[in-house]
């Protein structure tokens, strides 16, 4: 009896626990601060809000309390005239911080610009010299289980985080936001990276589509993934060995680690080279499978060999498919050291120089702490914005528990692929434009992948600028690349 009645407080508890979430009013905090910075040579003021969004649902009850870090240039008279700008980063499970104050944000994490890991504190955090601020006000949106982010009343994270789920929600989030601040009929921007592509894709779709449109006028892409297929090395999809070759050219170029053959020739020039050979004798090669000759199989290794650096004999080994992780650690492994995946311009030194794959990204923890100290520190002691709370810089969990399904299941939609949205987006609006950021360095968003995904799908490139930087992923922490890519995106805003 006494085991049963403890059975009955535990279920009554944890009853009574569920429905008592229901009732937690959230608790939305803000702060307004007042700030001036100096941008392309001239002074500009501006208003930076950080706070909460509370985002309800249909029935009009609270589900998300989303965080955001919100910049708007003072004295402006004619709102209809001033460009707004929503941006996120990736993951899935990833804050807004990296393109906040990497490029896009006043103030700048500055780290070395040669690919050196800057060690620990203290950083340097910096005015931003080129943050877009001049040209667009500017909303970085950290999604549901990022940053201070979370979900409130009867929501659970879970039912956020998913490909369609979170960019319902976010497109929530923007049409809640621009009634706040009365900016329905400002130009509007949104922008990613990584994984935020993915996600700017799936809201072009949630925006742009069905009655109540907000129609948007420009889509910026940073390291863009549109098409999984282009980037998953699944056993019998061989387009990634395709779309990943160019990047591992440019790669074992940069390291100085190809035959004099290739390694003497300009970048551009090499990548031409190899763009043509992949999209026609090794993809061939690659369709024959078990079809190919053996002298056929010796010509194309010889071949790989140029454009990689990689051993022949090795290459033959791997059936002429170079997966990534391999490549990262095969590269280098006679100096002792890998190259890093997001940047592969830099290097670890590791325990193990006969493993597989490296044991950690060094362009991912040469840049983290740096990061994630500076966010803290600038939030709490700039902006005076403080919870009693992690500001979550990336979560495991959120890229655990994430659903990659567009609302079926995954053996009927197969890999994500949102680049049709962008498509049929620019289609119904001949005004929405494009900007592509490519690093030639990202061994994570590899940007031939994305050439392919934009030269299909009947997208109208007239609209579309495809840019490249001698970077990786994060190409703003090479500072003549930032420059270039900030020069760039102004000239994008203002066409």
């Amino acid at each position: 009896m006494r085991h049963i009645l403890c059975l009955l407080m535990i279920i009554s508890t944890s009853v009574y626990a569920k429905s008592e979430k229901s009732w937690v009013e959230p608790d939305p905090k803000s702060s307004r601060t007042e700030h001036e910075v100096r941008i392309n040579g001239r002074n500009l003021e501006y208003l930076a809000i950080a706070g909460d969004t509370i985002v309800k649902n249909k029935d009009g009850k609270a589900q998300a309390q989303i965080f955001s870090t919100a910049y708007f240039r003072q004295g402006v008279r004619d709102k209809s005239k001033r460009p707004i700008s929503f941006i996120f980063n990736g993951g899935p499970g990833s804050s807004s911080v990296w393109l906040h104050m990497g490029v896009f944000g006043p103030k700048w994490v500055k780290l070395p610009s040669d690919a050196e890991n800057p060690g620990a504190p203290p950083y340097q955090l910096a005015d931003n010299p080129h943050s877009l601020l001049d040209v667009t006000d500017l909303v970085f949106i950290d999604p549901v289980g990022t940053g201070y982010s979370k979900a409130v009343g009867d929501a659970s994270g879970k039912d956020f985080w998913g490909v369609k789920k979170d960019a319902q929600v976010l497109a929530d989030f923007i049409r809640t936001f621009i009634s706040e601040h009365k900016r329905w009929n400002s130009p509007k921007y949104i922008g990613g990276e990584s994984y935020g592509t993915t996600r700017a894709g799936a809201l072009v779709k949630e925006l742009q589509e069905g009655w109540g449109s907000i129609d948007l006028n420009g889509v910026i892409l940073i390291s863009a993934i549109l098409d999984f297929q282009t980037g998953d090395f699944t056993p019998g999809n061989d387009l990634p060995f395709i779309s990943f070759l160019p990047t591992y050219t440019a790669t074992a170029w940069y390291h100085k680690a190809l035959p004099s053959q290739t390694q003497l020739l300009p970048l551009p020039i090499l990548l031409e080279q190899v763009r043509e050979f992949a999209l026609n004798t090794y993809s061939v090669a690659l369709l024959k499978g078990s079809l190919l000759s053996q002298e056929e199989r010796q010509t194309i290794a010889q071949q790989l060999h140029l454009y990689t650096g990689l051993d022949i004999d090795y290459l033959k080994r791997t059936r002429l498919r170079i997966d990534e992780f391999r490549f990262m650690k095969e590269l280098l492994r006679d100096r002792g050291v890998a190259v890093g995946r997001l940047d592969s311009r830099y290097l670890g030194d590791e325990a193990d120089d006969a493993g597989e794959r490296f044991e950690a990204d060094p362009s991912g923890y040469a840049i983290d702490g740096a990061y994630t100290a500076l966010v803290n520190d600038y939030l709490d002691q700039q902006l005076i914005y403080r919870r009693d709370a992690e500001y979550q810089i990336l979560s495991s969990e959120v890229f655990s528990n994430w659903q990659w399904t567009l609302g079926g299941n995954a053996r009927s939609e197969g890999f994500i692929n949102v680049t049709p949205f962008i498509a049929k987006g620019m289609r119904q609006n001949k005004d929405l434009k494009i900007f592509v950021g490519n690093g030639y360095y990202d061994l994570a968003t590899p940007f031939f992948a994305t050439e392919l995904s934009f030269n299909h799908y009947d997208i109208d490139n007239t609209r579309v600028d495809m840019k490249y930087y001698e970077a990786g992923h994060m190409m703003y922490v090479h500072h003549e690349s930032l420059k270039k890519l900030a020069e760039d995106l102004r000239a994008f805003y203002r066409k």
